[in-house]
């Protein structure tokens, strides 16, 4: 799996002219770009797609699609073409397109050293840092605006519909008593807390815990953290599904219960969070994040990289000395 990844990257390298390189490739010490993310609109450091060639474009998604899951790739592509719609409902007043979305690559793929990349627009961030054989890809961030298209009352596209829908039937089938430990608030915040910070702390815990819940709404929980996890290949989702604690997980909820109202739920976990929230244009602008605490732009996996670097630096000049 690493290998087509470093594969479609290698192939994307391949197809840049000079000129073309020297914005696409930065240092993946640059500490202060790689934490610098967002899912606003606005330019970012890199190449962006509308100025790519075709074949060009085609491979920024190939290596969106050898780390994302199948219909994480198709979300993702859903949320990338949502631009367009967004900017005809605007009457184009802010210059939306589909092709606003840029790659930055932190290193090449290829020897010891790591490496990652990371693929961003409006409503999209996704961040990837391969090092030793492991691969992190947090924050990861989906939005959708509009979050519904419909026809009649009926919906012709959402691409983040199982977000929404899996949290409500969550809150179905906890029953009362453990709803009213779970809404914790009767408003939803703007936004998802943690923004677009480079680091999220853990904060204290609120709402629901599987112990609190019935079997069946602890194993739905549970299976709302594996539907975010998978958005990731499958093979990448099973390692990060094994750090999870299922038993330390918390549910909370805010704001209305009603469709089509706004409303907020987060999970948290000992080295987990998962945002949700759609207050927004009238409960029809989604955003979503999934974050690890400590973890984030492979900074644990930089970190054991470049420690391990020392040790065996040291450990060279005092076997010569």
């Amino acid at each position: 799996m690493l290998h087509d990844v470093a594969d479609a990257t290698h192939q994307y390298i391949s197809l840049l002219a000079g000129d073309q390189r020297e914005h696409a490739i930065r240092a993946v010490t640059d500490d202060d770009l790689r934490h610098r993310w967002a899912y606003t609109p606005g330019a970012r450091p890199g190449l962006v797609l509308g100025d790519l060639r075709r074949d060009q474009r085609k491979a920024v998604h190939r290596m969106l699609a050898t780390v994302l899951s199948p219909h994480a790739y198709a979300q993702a592509a859903a949320v990338m073409a949502l631009e367009d719609v967004l900017d005809h409902r605007e009457g184009g007043h802010r210059d939306r397109h589909s092709g606003d979305f840029w790659t930055v690559l932190f290193g090449t793929p290829g020897g010891d050293e790591p490496w990652g990349w990371r693929v961003e627009g409006h409503h999209l961030s996704v961040n990837v840092v391969i090092a030793d054989g492991r691969v992190s890809a947090t924050p990861f961030f989906l939005g959708a605006n509009p979050a519904r298209v419909t026809y009649r009352g009926h919906v012709v596209g959402q691409p983040l519909r199982l977000e929404e829908e899996l949290a409500r039937e969550l809150l179905d089938r906890m029953g009362p008593t453990a709803r009213r430990l779970a809404v914790v608030s009767d408003t939803a915040p703007h936004d998802i807390r943690s923004g677009n910070s480079p680091r999220v702390s853990p904060s204290e815990p609120v709402g629901v815990t599987p112990a609190q819940l019935g079997k069946p709404a602890a194993e739905l929980l549970v299976d709302i953290v594996r539907f975010y996890l998978d958005r990731l290949a499958f093979e990448l989702a099973d390692e990060e599904f094994a750090r999870i604690d299922p038993e330390h997980l918390h549910f909370s909820w805010e704001g209305s219960l009603r469709r089509g109202e706004g409303h907020y739920y987060r999970v948290q976990g000992p080295e987990l969070l998962i945002e949700y929230d759609n207050t927004a244009n009238e409960a029809n602008h989604v955003h979503t994040v999934w974050r690890r605490h400590s973890s984030d732009f492979g900074d644990d996996l930089l970190a054991a990289h470049y420690d391990a670097s020392r040790h065996t630096v040291a450990r060279g000049l005092a076997q010569n000395g």
